[in-house]
C-alpha cells in the first residue's frame, strides 16, 4: 500500500479538532483527527460529488 501523510486544512489553525485527508493507491481518504480509526475511503470523482452535493445545501438535514 503505498500512502501519503494525513494532512489538514490551513483553516482549521491550531486545534485538533479538523478533518484530515491524504492519497493512498490512487483513493482519497478522509478522517476526523480526533476519530481517527473511522477513515472514509473513495475515488477522487466521488469526494469532487460529495463536495459538490455539499456545497448545493443538498446534505443539510
Amino acid at each position: 500500500m503505498t500512502s501519503s501523510l494525513w494532512q489538514k486544512s490551513s483553516y482549521s489553525g491550531a486545534s485538533d479538532n479538523c478533518v484530515e485527508v491524504r492519497a493512498v493507491d490512487g483513493l482519497v481518504e478522509l478522517r476526523e483527527s480526533d476519530e481517527g480509526d473511522v477513515i472514509l475511503r473513495m475515488t477522487p470523482q466521488r469526494l469532487a460529488d460529495l463536495l459538490q452535493r455539499a456545497k448545493s445545501g443538498e446534505l443539510t438535514a
